[in-house]
């Protein structure tokens, strides 16, 4: 077994730990902190892949922004925090029957795929590509988004000015 393989192993058990606990929790933050182990391990295989760019977005997106995001969604909404009662032994016994087969088919599936050669081109300057492509090819598409960005968080603060000044009004 080689180093490679045993990290791989660790974060994908990680993962699958993260998205197993955040679907058994019972508490929101809870839930939202497994998400973020399984966002850093997933990031982890994304390095393994040589594909350091999408890893650090991985990070900065999802473990950053839309974390908090949703932390702040939790925090600002009128949320009961109390537990719900689950279901019987039954029911957890035909949760695990069915991640068992779903593992089952899935290690099947993969120990009789054959991919061909292994591609020898890893390690490349992967975030240089993305860069020149990204700016050369793709440059109209890329300011075309980045406006619809910037229409829509202007319309989102003209919409929160008016809710704030209808609310003055009221009051």
């Amino acid at each position: 077994m080689s180093g490679e393989f045993f990290i791989f192993i660790v974060l994908s058990l990680i993962a699958i730990g993260g998205g197993i606990m955040m679907i058994n929790l019972t508490k929101v933050v809870h839930m939202v902190v497994a998400l973020v182990f399984t966002f850093i391990s997933i990031s982890g295989i994304y390095v393994m892949l040589s594909a350091e760019f999408i890893a650090v977005v991985q990070i900065l997106i999802y473990s950053g922004a839309i974390t908090i995001m949703m932390l702040f969604g939790i925090m600002l909404t009128r949320h009961n925090d109390k537990s719900e009662t689950s279901g019987g032994g039954f029911r957890k016994f035909l949760i695990f029957l069915a991640i068992l087969g779903f593992g089952l088919v899935f290690y099947l599936g993969i120990y009789q795929l054959e991919l061909g050669e292994p591609s020898t081109s890893l390690h490349e300057n992967n975030t240089e590509q993305i860069g020149i492509a990204l700016y050369s090819k793709y440059i109209i598409p890329f300011e075309l988004t980045s406006v619809i960005l910037l229409v829509a968080l202007i319309g989102a603060i003209v919409l929160a000015k008016r809710d704030d000044e209808e609310g003055e009004e009221r009051e």
